[in-house]
């Protein structure tokens, strides 16, 4: 399934499913099927986080609706349940996260960003699945990001992919982690490199310079969908998924989730370590290969360097996931 937040009105965020180019509203889709099929859960709440609290039970009865759904979608009376996508305004599909965190996953991006510096791979690396806890209140779906001049020095995208937790649980081996996922999205940490270098010589961070905007969607896809692409690993399952950037219509970077050194299992089982986790809790892979500006420009690959302007549209893709689009706005 593909799980989205959508506002058929300003003001309004309401949970729905993608099912082709419609999307059921879950709650009141729920409501007109309920005395039709037999469901195993009496409802289905209107908003992401009250859902991943329900765990199976609501993933099991979401399926069912969709299949309900797709037998049914042409009969007058449930045509007030869905919308066509394009009608509609998207939202983050978690839009308030109950945390946020963002890892340090591929290799390949560490190495370059530190080579660029003039700095060796650094061996700890190896050691430990970093990661770093941003702003979960500052999240931002598709459409337009909002920000101020200092972020325009040195204005970057990131290109991941993210997670969220589907339920709680601490102290999480990576044996079992993988069943605490409730899917996969497209992630894009806006970072302003300017005023993270600035901060980051203090040794903390980063903070200024990341905490003013993420990006997550255009949906949340569940695993089901993305098992003919699994790769199983004995520290937990990869993805074997393409990723792209292009601004303005230029590809500027491309990766794969596959190539994550660290694997989303680890980082749950470092980041649960005495730690409680909890349905909603959004966890990034940190950006892939060539996956940044900073990157890109550190290796010579634009010169002069480029950065993100004012009107730039930026288009974060993953393979399944879906493309999230952003046009950036001084405000």
């Amino acid at each position: 399934m593909k799980l989205l937040t959508y506002s058929p009105v300003t003001g309004v965020e309401r949970l729905g499913v993608l099912i082709g180019d419609k999307i059921l509203d879950m709650e009141f889709g729920h409501r007109a099927a309920a005395d039709k099929i037999q469901f195993s859960l009496g409802y289905l709440p209107s908003n992401i986080l009250d859902f991943l609290r329900l765990d199976n039970a609501a993933i099991h009865t979401a399926h069912a609706l969709c299949n309900w759904f797709k037998d049914n979608h042409d009969k007058e009376d449930i045509a007030e349940f869905w919308y066509y996508a394009a009608s509609v305004s998207l939202c983050s599909p978690v839009p308030r996260p109950t945390s946020m965190r963002d890892g340090y996953a591929f290799r390949q991006h560490v190495e370059a960003a530190r080579r660029n510096r003039g700095l060796e791979m650094i061996p700890e690396f190896d050691d430990i699945p970093i990661f770093y806890i941003t702003n979960h209140q500052a999240v931002f779906g598709p459409g337009e990001i909002p920000v101020q001049e200092l972020h325009l020095n040195q204005l970057d995208f990131e290109l991941e992919c993210a997670i969220v937790i589907g339920k709680q649980g601490s102290n999480i081996p990576a044996n079992k982690a993988d069943e605490y996922i409730a899917g996969y999205m497209v992630m894009n940490d806006w970072s302003a490199r300017a005023l993270q270098m600035q901060e980051m010589k203090l040794n903390l961070g980063p903070a200024k310079g990341k905490d003013f905007a993420t990006s997550l969607g255009p949906w949340l896809v569940t695993k089901d969908e993305l098992e003919d692409r699994k790769i199983s690993t004995p520290n937990g399952d990869k993805y074997d998924l393409e990723m792209k950037t292009i601004i303005n219509g230029k590809e500027i970077s491309k990766g794969n989730v596959k190539d994550m050194s660290w694997t989303f299992a680890q980082i749950i089982e470092r980041a649960s370590y005495g730690v409680t986790l909890y349905p909603g809790d959004v966890i990034g892979s940190g950006t892939c290969g060539t996956g940044c500006f900073l990157e890109l420009n550190g290796s010579k690959v634009f010169n002069p360097p480029m950065w993100v302007m004012p009107d730039d549209v930026v288009d974060c893709s993953v393979e399944l996931l879906g493309t999230l689009s952003n046009t950036v706005q001084l405000v």
